[in-house]
């Protein structure tokens, strides 16, 4: 995932280039990548791939102050990039950080050997860490590279370009291919095995959650009837017509009326949400003094775990109430954005995927209480589930502290 940028302070709000920037009502992107921003990758053809050229980071300057104005503070500052894609964002950071070593998280493996060429190419092979891994593996990767404190922790939660462009995956609707969906192909879920074993309420369920589909019930009921008389769908193709003719036009949103649909599906497979509620506290856990998370967020559902998590460190844990504030309850977070930081105009008019992102960041400003470690721990805890036919998907989902 490449993106990038941040602010050191809250600058009152106001964006790099003076235009002022507020938190809004996110709201669902369900066309964060486009396929004109390609640059030179052409699978078909066989011709060689540039990660510089195949995505283009959102709010790089942005990500990259954020990330790296703290880290003069550190002797020797380690900066995980928990969505190292094609490295855009990383190798901003690394050359921004001359003293400072980037450990790169990606659960795709075609994405985390373009990333590693590129580092080499830019002669910064030996202060970078490649691990194939997801990002609730993020203690287990950490432990295994005998790294204890992260100076800076980010998250770029948009989907990369080069997964648009795999046709043979099946995330884009915009061309026609298996239903696939998976980010790490060694995983057994995949998008047609939702659609060909979720009864219609699992379905429903998934797609209004995920992908705030009014016509999720309709959808599903449609989606079902049709694997039963027919065999489950395979393509994308197919899953854009069965949409195409349940969704009535007078009620269409702009676009693809299938984009919301492939959103649900795509996070259904990849656990996205649950992954990022477990990774989040495991990332506090492991910050060092003055460590800082910064994240993009492309939907109203991303956002709100991300804001969700770091509110708990913003505010005093007391009633409103208590006149004096005990020192184990003050804020341990120091917000640096001042809500989300969003694309201004210019920005989107040059990158249209950036038009959904919320930019938040906070700066850790004390050792977390003892009462917040031994709640962070419990939520970083990993489960195990089965796919039964209701909306449980059988892959198991791991991260957390040993």
């Amino acid at each position: 995932m490449d993106g990038a940028g941040a602010e050191d302070e809250r600058n009152g709000g106001i964006g790099t280039n003076g235009t002022k920037r507020t938190e809004t009502a996110t709201t669902v992107n369900h066309e964060r990548s486009k396929e004109q921003d390609m640059g030179d990758m052409n699978a078909a053809t066989g011709e060689t791939r540039d990660p510089a050229t195949i995505h283009q980071p959102v709010l790089l300057d942005d990500c990259v102050r954020l990330v790296t104005s703290g880290l003069a503070k550190a002797a020797h500052p380690v900066v995980v990039d928990c969505t190292l894609g094609l490295a855009g964002h990383a190798t901003a950071f690394l050359k921004a950080a001359p003293n400072a070593r980037l450990v790169g998280i990606d659960r795709d493996a075609e994405a985390l050997a373009l990333a590693t060429e590129r580092m080499g190419r830019e002669g910064l092979a030996d202060r970078f860490i490649p691990v194939h891994a997801a990002f609730d593996e993020f203690t287990d990767a950490l432990d295994a590279h005998g790294i204890g404190r992260v100076d800076a922790a980010f998250m770029d939660l948009g989907l990369s370009s080069l997964q648009i462009d795999e046709t043979d995956r099946g995330f884009s609707y915009s061309h026609d291919a298996p239903l696939d969906m998976r980010m790490d192909v060694s995983q057994p879920l995949t998008a047609a095995r939702v659609l060909a074993e979720y009864d219609e309420r699992a379905l429903t369920r998934i797609f209004r959650t995920y992908g705030e589909e009014k016509f999720s019930k309709p959808i599903a009921r449609e989606i079902v009837r049709r694997r039963q008389e027919h065999g489950p769908l395979a393509t994308s193709a197919q899953l854009n017509a069965l949409v195409d003719e349940v969704i009535p036009k007078a009620h269409r949103p702009a676009g693809n009326p299938a984009k919301r649909v492939f959103q649900a599906l795509r996070i259904e497979v990849n656990g996205e949400l649950d992954k990022l509620a477990r990774t989040l506290p495991q990332i506090a856990l492991r910050l060092g003094a003055h460590g800082r998370i910064v994240v993009e967020s492309y939907h109203s559902l991303e956002d709100k775990t991300v804001k969700s998590f770091m509110a708990q460190g913003l505010k005093a844990d007391v009633p409103p109430d208590m006149p004096v504030v005990p020192p184990d309850a003050r804020p341990f977070f120091r917000e640096l954005t001042r809500g989300a930081l969003k694309a201004d105009e210019a920005e989107i008019a040059a990158n249209p995927r950036s038009a959904s992102v919320r930019l938040r960041a906070v700066e850790l400003t004390r050792p977390l209480p003892e009462r917040i470690i031994e709640r962070f721990e419990r939520d970083t805890r990993p489960g195990e589930t089965a796919c039964d036919g209701r909306g449980t998907s059988a892959r198991r989902r791991r991260g957390g502290r040993n």
